[in-house]
């Protein structure tokens, strides 16, 4: 009996003890509608590509570092907190990338934070800032940093480095995007109303030359935009649907490509060429010209672009609606076409 119980107590003892622990995190999931065959899990010192079955089921291990990585699919990105021992699992529609992203498993609660952290910031910061004035726009960003600061600090148990981190970006997040929204005020303040900066003969993508003095009598709605930029990209679906739209009437889209020889190893030829095969492949419409000098003609700096995608609102007459106007996917564009009865 005694040996019985020696070696009962040995097998508890060996169960109670802790399986060790993973030395890996496993990623897994399933995508609908997916924008490509693979995932990118990244940092600046960190990638790794997971390839995404037909049906859009994915599954992987990573050995990594404790932390944040981007979770890029093809198209969009998102933030993802992992460590090894997870188990996660991801779902995910991509024709609502933001708001479907959802987690189960082990490090679940860590990141369906961070998806929320997404939406919410999104809601604060895409409000209508360029209508306000600099004192309501200075005193809307101090409630943003009160509730932001809040939401970060509501829930305890997430990761600290998820939530520190997040607290010590805040200020540079806020400030950058209330300068951002501040300069657009006051170029508006500037512009509106007033004669349209110039552009004279730039080269056009079918061979001739365009003046945008050669377009008054209708709107001009410029975008300003290049080959390389991702978010000026995203704009071509939106661009060519309103382009369709408004095709017949009074108004002319203009797409003005800021590509130069600094992003385009070092050559203006090779900017040139991939502009071409871009309006090519893509088959954009409108009048598709290029700046000669990229982001230092005179056209440009002289609407202040520092920043891509930009688009300009040009009347009839040459004068200047709006020196920063809503993006093509933003449904205020089609409200201030209508205001103008475009």
């Amino acid at each position: 009996m005694k040996k019985i119980f020696i070696a009962i107590g040995a097998l508890t003892i060996f169960a109670c003890q802790e399986a060790p622990k993973k030395d890996y995190a496993t990623l897994s999931g399933t995508i609908k509608n997916k924008n490509s065959d693979s995932l990118i899990v990244r940092t600046r010192t960190y990638s790794k590509t997971i390839q995404v079955s037909e049906n859009g089921t994915f599954s992987d291990t990573l050995k990594i570092e404790a932390g944040l990585y981007n979770l890029y699919d093809g198209k969009e990105s998102t933030n993802v907190f992992l460590k090894n021992g997870y188990d996660l699992k991801l779902s995910l529609d991509t024709n609502a990338f933001d708001e479907t992203i959802t987690y189960t498993g082990e490090g679940a609660e860590n990141n369906n934070f961070l998806a929320e952290k997404s939406l919410v910031e999104e809601k604060l910061l895409t409000q209508d800032f360029s209508s306000m004035d600099l004192e309501t726009l200075d005193s809307k960003f101090n409630d943003i940093e009160k509730e932001l600061s809040g939401f970060y600090n509501s829930k305890p148990s997430i990761d600290s480095t998820i939530t520190v981190m997040a607290s010590k970006n805040l200020k540079p997040m806020l400030e950058g995007t209330k300068k951002y929204y501040a300069n657009n005020i006051m170029l508006k303040q500037e512009m509106t109303g007033k004669p349209s900066p110039l552009f004279v003969d730039y080269t056009n993508a079918d061979g001739s030359t365009t003046s945008l003095e050669s377009l008054k009598g209708k709107y001009v709605y410029i975008d300003v935009w290049a080959t390389w930029c991702a978010p000026c990209k995203a704009e071509i679906p939106s661009l060519k649907a309103l382009e369709e739209e408004y095709h017949d009437k009074n108004i002319t889209f203009v797409s003005l490509s800021v590509d130069d020889d600094k992003t385009h190893g070092g050559s203006w030829d090779k900017a040139k060429e991939d502009w071409l095969a871009m309006v090519k492949d893509q088959a954009l419409g409108g009048v598709q010209v290029m700046s000669p000098e990229g982001w230092q003609s005179k056209f440009v700096r002289d609407y202040k672009v520092n920043g891509i995608p930009r688009f300009i609102l040009i009347d009839p007459e040459g004068n200047v609606v709006d020196p920063s106007a809503p993006r093509p996917s933003d449904s205020k564009l089609k409200e201030l076409f209508t205001s103008l009865s475009i």
